[in-house]
């Protein structure tokens, strides 16, 4: 029988490639995009103000600990602040969903390309020769996602009953644009959390069969559902978050009016 040789591995230099399409225009969007997000979440996250208006917390700020809002669950910014260090109720708490995104497994595999062309997209070449994986330090510490999960999920309830608490106006119920952009917004997020891989193989994965209860098995298939679309719902998630922020940020500063719908 005839036999043909099939090279196992190509050596390629930088960039090299016998693709064919646009392969950098993906890399690129997402460099852009995860660029312009942590720009503005690290400069909206630093500033302290304009993160209220009326029934509306940025989600930037949620759950706000301590600060000057009506929002504050403990009351005023604490002493024992560092006086050389100025405060920002976000600093307390945007450790733990940025934690959950840094160590999401569609934002490895999306800013690994994108950041450091490892590999710069699929069957191009990259700028380094060896490989370990996420054997080593400090990329072994993208293991800690599952724990992360665990927190992302008390802030869907959170972020919940902000965006309930936004159809309370001082005049009682009422429906303004800022109380549904808040609303789809954890609902772009929760799409996202309860899509994770994680938390897909938590409810179902790590079971020899599913049929041996039908609640686990309802779960995996919404999991799975959400997870098919696992990037569609990380973007969208992403820039609703932004753009929440955006909107509570200019009504508060009186450059856009919050108009009430009801």
């Amino acid at each position: 029988m005839a036999s043909f040789p099939l090279p196992l591995q190509q050596a390629r230099g930088f960039g090299q490639t016998q693709r064919r399409d646009r392969w950098w225009l993906q890399p690129l969007a997402v460099l852009f995009g995860l660029s312009l997000f942590v720009i503005y979440a690290t400069w909206a996250a630093l500033q302290g103000e304009h993160y209220t208006y009326g029934p509306y917390l940025s989600p930037f700020y949620s759950p706000e600990l301590w600060g000057h809002s009506p929002h504050a669950w403990l009351g005023p910014p604490p002493v024992w602040w560092p006086a050389w260090l100025p405060f920002s109720p976000a600093i307390l708490i945007l450790w733990a969903p940025a934690g959950f995104r840094l160590t999401c497994y569609y934002y490895r595999g999306a800013y690994y390309k994108a950041f450091w062309a490892d590999p710069p997209n699929c069957a191009v070449g990259e700028p380094r020769q060896g490989y370990i994986g996420e054997n080593g330090w400090p990329l072994r510490i993208m293991n800690i996602h599952r724990y992360f999960l665990y927190l992302a999920i008390l802030f869907i309830g959170i972020l919940a009953y902000d965006a309930a608490m936004a159809y309370r106006f001082e005049d009682g119920f009422g429906i303004g644009v800022g109380s549904l952009v808040l609303t789809v917004n954890v609902v772009l997020l929760a799409g996202y959390t309860f899509g994770c891989h994680s938390l897909r193989h938590l409810v179902g994965g790590r079971r020899d069969s599913l049929r041996t209860s039908s609640t686990c098995y309802a779960m995996y298939r919404g999991c799975s559902a959400l997870n098919r679309h696992h990037m569609f719902w990380a973007w969208l998630s992403l820039f609703s978050v932004l753009f929440a922020d955006v909107y509570v940020r200019l009504c508060s500063m009186g450059i856009w009016l919050d108009r009430r719908l009801l």
